[in-house]
């Protein structure tokens, strides 16, 4: 018995383009922060690239039927901004904009819905030699990337969103140094999240200028759950709470920051900044993978909460802990909390990596990403019966792929993927996935 959801609900898959495209230099595509930041020794786990990843770039009419025969309508996947325009700004690569134009006119073929991700992490780099986010021009930047696509591709792509996860961009790439440009900046990276968040705002005014319908975002969120009920880790969890999840969010739906964040946020901002961050927005995208724990950190730490595990639930191989009524749990909360400002939700990732890979026979039977995405779904099946309001879910990933500093040791994917051979083999879970989409079909029939 497949979970109900209710008719015209969106099934989809997502990918990134760093992560699955490879051809890193081909056709005038310009170095990516990725490109520049896993060429340096000991930054990725397995000291790999995504200078082949899954070769999509050269196999994409291969995937585009490997998701016709998924039959999930929705595909989210992201635009190499150094591919469209190689340093960031000035002339348009013309090969690299047809790429996508050719994609998606396949994707359309196949009666696939396109989504796109305008920036899934791949900063030209000759942004960053300027300072990359740090860098309040890099906003003006995007803004035009976001016309140049939005002109070319905005009559076909059904949904846009701006920016993939700008809290994991800040923290990780700007505070912690864990992802590309690896900067350790920890709370001076909060111009960083702001410049983002009027980036958002801006690359949606240019996206509608062009055409677009349909503009949403994908925020990263996670449950924040305190270490303990003493006011020191409640006092931590509400300050992770407040970055992880509420300057992005508030700043999309409200246009402010949370408060304890004002002060520091308002020195950044310039006139205007406020307003343009706040723009309608016709779906709220959410990614979601595990609630988080968090505690008081020693008074001579760095930063002033820590992770603590979250013991009792089964993991993912990542180790995340997988914990489905969490997400139950924040789709209710978020609705509760924001009601009038909050639009349709989609979840615009969602997923789990397991090591798995073809037995003797060839089939790759990953149960356990079966039992992941059933359990999920029923958490939105159960928040929609409660009465929020989610129009679709997009399974992260519909092929294995790079997983950044992970490199080649982590497996998302509904399709295994050699990465000597790049030979494609749909998973089991590809076979449930798809069978689910059928009778979700029929049911609404």
């Amino acid at each position: 018995m497949f979970p109900q959801l209710p008719p015209g609900f969106r099934f989809g898959t997502s990918t990134a383009a760093y992560q699955i495209e490879g051809a890193i230099s081909e056709d005038g595509k310009g170095p990516s922060i990725w490109d520049t930041f896993t060429a340096e020794p000991g930054r990725i786990l397995d000291g790999s690239s995504g200078e082949v990843a899954c070769d999509h770039y050269h196999r994409w009419e291969e995937d585009v039927a490997l998701m016709r025969d998924l039959g999930a309508p929705g595909y989210r996947f992201s635009i190499s901004w150094p591919r469209v325009v190689p340093t960031g700004s000035g002339e348009v690569n013309k090969p690299g904009l047809a790429f996508y134009d050719r994609l998606v006119d396949r994707l359309l073929e196949a009666g696939l819905e396109p989504m796109v991700t305008l920036y899934h992490w791949d900063l030209p780099q000759g942004l960053q030699d300027d300072g990359g986010w740090l860098n309040r021009d890099t906003i003006h930047r995007f803004a035009d990337y976001a016309g140049i696509v939005g002109e070319a591709l905005a009559d076909r792509v059904a949904h846009w969103i701006p920016i993939n996860e700008p809290n994991v961009v800040t923290m990780m790439g700007y505070g912690t140094g864990e992802h590309a440009p690896g900067w350790k900046l920890t709370f001076d990276a909060l111009p960083v999240a702001h410049h983002l968040m009027v980036a958002h705002g801006r690359a949606a005014i240019a996206l509608r200028q062009a055409g677009a319908t349909s503009v949403g975002c994908a925020n990263n969120h996670a449950p924040i759950w305190p270490a303990s009920e003493q006011d020191a880790d409640v006092g931590a969890a509400k300050l992770f709470d407040a970055l992880w999840n509420g300057t992005y969010l508030e700043a999309m739906l409200l246009g402010r920051y949370p408060f304890d964040l004002m002060p520091f946020m308002e020195e950044i901002a310039e006139p205007g900044d406020f307003a343009t961050m706040r723009q309608p927005l016709d779906f709220y995208g959410i990614n979601y993978y595990n609630p988080l724990r968090v505690g008081a950190a020693p008074e001579d730490a760095e930063l002033p909460f820590e992770f603590r595990e979250l013991l009792g639930y089964p993991t993912t191989g990542f180790g995340w802990p997988i914990v489905p009524d969490a997400l139950r749990e924040w789709l209710i909360m978020f609705r509760a909390r924001y009601r009038a400002a909050l639009p349709p939700i989609v979840i615009t990732e969602s997923g789990c990596s397991f090591a798995d890979s073809p037995d003797a026979a060839g089939e790759v039977d990953d149960q356990q990403r079966i039992d992941y995405h059933d359990a999920h779904l029923r958490a939105v099946a159960t928040a929609i019966q409660r009465g929020v309001d989610i129009r679709g879910y997009y399974a992260w990933s519909l092929i294995d792929n790079f997983e950044w500093a992970k490199g080649y040791t982590q497996r998302f994917g509904l399709v295994h993927v050699d990465y000597e051979t790049q030979v494609r083999t749909p998973k089991k879970s590809f076979a449930w996935y798809r069978d689910l989409v059928a009778a979700q079909s029929q049911h609404a029939g």
